[in-house]
């Protein structure tokens, strides 16, 4: 399952890679379940399907602002990639990752 996971991560890494940065204010959400469907993996759908990574920005994009705590985020992890999430999620990927260090507010940006 390591692989399959790595490469829906992976995957979402290079669809905004140039959007990312990883320590961003501003962050849009990825649903790992849709992605993982997406790609053929409908097991990963299945489990995965209400985990929601995020993706933080450079910048602000177009869309509605929700002003969140950043301490919504205490218990995720950050890959190298930049892209972040939910801690349990990486018992079941190889990546490496680090502790995710949110801004005090961050600003989900909803298309």
């Amino acid at each position: 399952m390591h692989k399959y996971l790595d490469r829906v991560i992976e995957s979402i890494s290079q669809t905004h890679q140039e959007q990312i940065h990883g320590g961003g204010r501003h962050y849009i959400e990825v649903c790992l379940g849709s992605a993982a469907e997406k790609m053929g993996y409908a097991d990963l759908g299945e489990k995965y399907k209400n985990t929601w990574a995020i993706v933080p920005l450079k910048g602000p994009v177009s869309g509605m602002k929700v002003r969140i705590d950043g301490r919504t985020f205490v218990n995720y992890a950050q890959f190298d990639s930049g892209l972040a999430v939910p801690g349990y999620v990486t018992a079941d990927t190889a990546l490496t990752y680090h502790p995710y260090e949110a801004q005090h507010s961050m600003v989900l940006n909803c298309a």
